[in-house]
């Protein structure tokens, strides 16, 4: 049996897609009251339960052989950091302790690229790069980065421990409509963008669900695995975007300068309409920054593989397509 933290979320819900395509018996772990619509149709047990209740965490691992911990806070406003860090780092702490009391025989936790010190540009970023809890750069990198530190502690004291760090994560089954899916239904619309020129690396959720599954099959205790995909200009994204919808929209480019000096602003306008938190301090650097990652540790012992951003373009909006009816609004944070 396998459970799943996070389970609704965008990967969660892929990665338990991914377990029963291989035949494997899932429990969900999912909050009080939860929207359960991501889990509609799939044979699941559920359990009601909060990282932060170590008693509902000791419910959950009954039974249980393989802990896939995916539940956490991702935000890129500031101001959220104590609840962040209540989520993220003590939660992921209680999800360990309750899997070394059940005996579990593995776990898998998902870290975040973000998580990884800052190296300067040009530099390969792989599994070298330390964890940097200090990072200035984000509330949300420095909380994945001391949740990842615990989680290599428990390892190095001999409990079979393993870390995937995913990229930029786009695909179907986006239920939520994370921030990426909805700037990416954005650009479908039939009027022009505003777009600052930058870069990221971006992975299919199918490829990051497989890759856990992977990591729980043949990683190594105490090892940290990069599942990245395909590094492109948010401009070259765009065009995808346009060539799957068939129309070209006017693109109007913010220089850098002035979109940091925006930014400082931006914050407190999301905080008052409630609008989804997109062009932010954090995202902005996140854009600019080095995003030079390589998988090949990933690939080498774990089989992984990503597929071209293409292809995930197009199963994307087809998807959201196909699902029109479930979209809901996404909120500036979430708890998954």
């Amino acid at each position: 049996m396998n459970l799943v933290t996070g389970a609704t979320g965008h990967i969660g819900n892929v990665v338990i897609r991914e377990l029963m395509i291989r035949g494997k018996k899932v429990r969900a772990f999912v909050l009080p009251g939860e929207d359960l619509t991501p889990l509609e149709g799939l044979d699941v047990e559920i359990v009601v339960g909060n990282v932060l209740d170590p008693a509902s965490l000791t419910a959950a691992m009954k039974g249980i052989r393989t802990v896939y911990h995916l539940a956490g806070m991702i935000s890129i406003m500031p101001g959220d950091y104590e609840k962040m860090r209540r989520i993220n780092v003590d939660g992921t702490k209680n999800v360990v302790a309750a899997a070394r009391k059940a005996r579990v025989k593995k776990l898998v936790y998902t870290s975040s690229i973000h998580a990884l010190r800052r190296i300067p540009e040009g530099s390969i970023i792989d599994e070298s790069v330390e964890f940097d809890p200090d990072n200035r750069m984000g509330d949300y990198d420095r909380t994945k980065a001391e949740a990842s530190l615990a989680v290599l502690k428990a390892a190095a004291e001999g409990f079979n421990a393993v870390i995937v760090c995913p990229t930029g994560v786009i695909g179907p089954y986006d239920y939520k409509k994370s921030e990426m899916g909805s700037l990416l239904l954005e650009w479908t619309l039939k009027r022009p963008s505003v777009l600052i020129e930058g870069s990221y690396d971006f992975v299919d959720v199918r490829d990051v669900a497989r890759g856990h599954v992977l990591a729980g099959e043949k990683g190594r205790r105490g090892e940290v695995y990069i599942l990245s995909g395909e590094r492109i200009r948010l401009t070259r994204l765009m065009e995808l975007v346009h060539e799957n919808v068939d129309h070209f929209e006017p693109t109007f480019k913010i220089p850098i300068s002035l979109a940091k000096f925006i930014s400082r602003f931006t914050p407190a306008y999301y905080r008052a309409t409630g609008n989804k938190a997109r062009f932010t301090p954090y995202s902005i650097e996140t854009v600019l920054s080095n995003s030079h990652f390589s998988n090949a540790k990933a690939v080498r012992e774990l089989g992984f593989k990503a597929r071209s951003l293409e292809h995930t373009i197009s199963d994307t909006l087809c998807w959201f397509m196909d699902n029109r009816r479930l979209f809901k609004k996404s909120k500036q944070s979430r708890v998954t």
